[in-house]
């Protein structure tokens, strides 16, 4: 099992966080539920796509 890291926090996740695609890229994204509760932004490495 690979470890994941929120890309906001970049705090390690083992449970309470969501995996999408890059709306840009399609790059997987890690976020830690708090960050996105919060609307706290993220960039994607890939492409440098900013969001909430």
């Amino acid at each position: 099992m690979a470890i994941k890291r929120c890309i906001t926090t970049n705090k390690v996740v083992t449970d309470n966080f969501v995996e999408f695609k890059c709306p840009g890229c399609g790059q997987r994204i890690v976020r830690s539920l708090h960050a996105r509760v919060r609307s706290l932004d993220y960039k994607c490495p890939e492409c440098g796509f900013t969001g909430p």
